[in-house]
């Protein structure tokens, strides 16, 4: 197959990447898809270290979160030094700067939380009383003191390896950490636990590679079309459209889960403050080709239940904790 473009290099392709190893299984899995559906493409992947990567004594929501994991990698791709970003799609933020675009979105792992406990088979509500659990977002802080207000919430920072062998070395009762990054990492059996998406919803993206490329590079867009699945796609787009319009990122207290289903595309959103004592939940169904549209409708909608005061608030305290950092 001749593709359009990079026809001076041989159709090589070259993927940008974090050095985590959650980050290189990501990249990893782009290279064979990429090398399975294009025999004559050869792939080569770059390692390059993000402000998130090198700063791991903060919690991420006095850092900051525009572009905390893809900022570097956005800046090769606009200077052409690499020809596709691999990202977490929770990483990625809902204004893509100018010059680059969302290529592709891969079939989504699934999308729930987990619990890492000491016994197998622990749930949230298995917890002893005053339990330690170690988390490093404000989304699952909210949910998690919502439904046990007597949990104490401990920062956790660090790739998943790290995060795991902090909590065993510890005398934390759990952690939390994403379904889709332990099981990938095949890290299964530390899992204690499942958490139902009714009792925690989901980050925005999660469970989905988002692959982002400089708009100019056809050659690109082409090799990766063989990975885009449009069912994810069009749930991802009604998530990251209803996290744009409440104006939030990777660290505010939003969560989002999207589904298409052979009748339409449901969407539950979730906004809650950050000790949990105020949530806000709503769902909304539509047509699947109307995704951007529910997402809107649907912050529109939380925003009018009182959520937008909330946010707010939320807000003005992230900015100052960033303002002192």
């Amino acid at each position: 197959m001749k593709l359009p473009g990079r026809i001076d290099l041989k159709n090589k392709l070259i993927i940008g990447s974090r050095a985590s190893e959650l980050a290189l299984w990501q990249a990893k899995f782009v290279k064979q898809g990429v090398e399975k559906h294009h025999k004559d493409v050869e792939v080569k992947i770059e390692i390059v270290k993000t402000k998130g990567d090198k700063i791991l004594d903060v919690a991420l929501s006095k850092i900051g979160d525009k572009g905390l994991f893809t900022k570097e990698l956005e800046i090769l791709l606009l200077e052409e030094k690499i020809d596709i970003a691999v990202h977490s799609l929770k990483d990625l933020q809902t204004q893509i700067p100018k010059g680059l675009k969302l290529a592709a979105v891969t079939k989504r792992h699934p999308v729930e939380d987990v619990i890492i406990a000491r016994k197998k088979g622990t749930g949230i509500f298995d917890l002893r009383e005053n339990a330690v659990v170690g988390t490093g977002s404000l989304r699952r802080k909210s949910q998690l003191l919502h439904l046990r207000p007597d949990i104490v919430t401990e920062e956790l920072r660090g790739n998943v390896p790290t995060r795991i062998k902090k909590f065993l070395d510890s005398d934390w009762d759990a952690i939390i950490l994403a379904r889709a990054g332990v099981e990938r990492l095949k890290l299964n059996k530390y899992i204690s636990s499942i958490i139902d998406k009714e009792l925690i919803v989901p980050a925005v993206g999660q469970g989905a590679l988002g692959i982002e490329i400089n708009s100019k590079n056809k050659f690109a867009f082409e090799v990766v079309q063989c990975l885009h699945d449009v069912n994810t796609f069009e749930a991802v787009t009604a998530e990251r459209a209803f996290l744009k319009a409440l104006e939030g990122g990777c660290q505010v207290p939003i969560g989002a889960n999207a589904a298409v289903k052979s009748n339409g595309l449901y969407l539950d959103g979730f906004v809650g403050s950050i000790d949990g004592t105020i949530t806000f939940r709503k769902r909304i169904k539509g047509k699947k080709s109307e995704a951007e549209k529910l997402g809107k409708e649907l912050a529109k909608d939380m925003k009018k239940a009182g959520a937008g005061k909330i946010l707010k608030e939320i807000f003005m305290l992230l900015e100052n904790n960033v303002e002192k950092n």
